[in-house]
């Protein structure tokens, strides 16, 4: 495999875009997504993704210049001052790779084996990622995201995840097309709400579909609307956040499964 020259400068065009991506939610120019450190690199390269290039840089350790090598993938070597200058983190791990998302069609993700999510307007990228993890630790059908969360490209989604997003059937859309989806799909719409709905454990959750929504504003009134309150019981705490939340209703997903 090649090994082509160091780049030395960031003003290069290739480590432009990548900064671009770094800086601005975490894409290129042309649509490339960042995986940053050696376990997303190798997360992406296991999990088939489109690799376009991994970028190494000179400091890198031996041990992220083997996965980088592993993956199978163009490799272009970095020097250490410029390679710094285009990642998202404060402390890099010397390697990243440019990569093509997976893309899902919404209704198939509703007409998949198992409980489905839909993140209601859920802006935190460190909470998005987790619930993915969540997601695919659970065998969850997928993830459907309504405008105003935050991108499944950011950076810290990515981080989170651990590579659950590069596996995890994931989609974009209005939360109004969610619910009908889950009708069309003959699948029951809850939505999590701190109180007085449903108590987790006596619903339905084995084809379902759980709309949970932001800490600050909850589920919209738009999904409210058309789904059946669900409630995790808990002891002297108001609510739990999303992340939590969903992880919780994840499991006793999975948990009803196999009972």
């Amino acid at each position: 495999m090649a090994v082509e020259i160091v780049l030395e400068s960031a003003a290069n065009p290739l480590l432009k875009g990548v900064r671009k991506a770094a800086r601005g939610g975490g894409l290129t120019p042309d649509g490339w997504a960042l995986a940053e450190g050696p376990h997303l690199v190798a997360e992406a390269a296991a999990s088939g993704v489109e690799v376009r290039v991994v970028l190494l840089s000179e400091s890198a350790s031996q041990q992220a210049e083997k996965i980088a090598r592993q993956s199978g993938a163009r490799i272009q070597r970095v020097a250490a001052s410029a390679f710094e200058q285009v990642t998202s983190v404060e402390t890099t791990q010397g390697v990243l790779a440019l990569v093509r998302l997976p893309e899902c069609e919404p209704s198939a993700v509703v007409r998949r084996a198992g409980l489905a999510l839909v993140l209601d307007r859920l802006q935190d990228p460190g909470n998005v990622g987790t619930i993915l993890r969540s997601a695919e630790a659970f065998g969850a059908a997928g993830v459907l995201l309504t405008p105003g969360s935050a991108a499944l490209h950011h950076p810290k989604t990515l981080r989170a995840s651990a590579g659950s997003l590069f596996r995890v059937p994931c989609a974009v859309l209005p939360g109004r097309l969610a619910a009908e989806l889950a009708d069309d799909a003959g699948r029951t719409l809850y939505a999590a709400v701190p109180s007085g709905g449903v108590a987790l454990t006596e619903a339905d959750l084995g084809s379902a579909v759980v709309a949970i929504g932001s800490e600050a504003h909850g589920v919209s009134a738009d999904l409210l609307g058309v789904a059946t309150p669900l409630t995790i019981p808990t002891r002297r705490v108001e609510s739990l956040n999303a992340a939590t939340a969903a992880t919780v209703i994840l499991y006793e997903a999975s948990r009803a499964r196999r009972v």
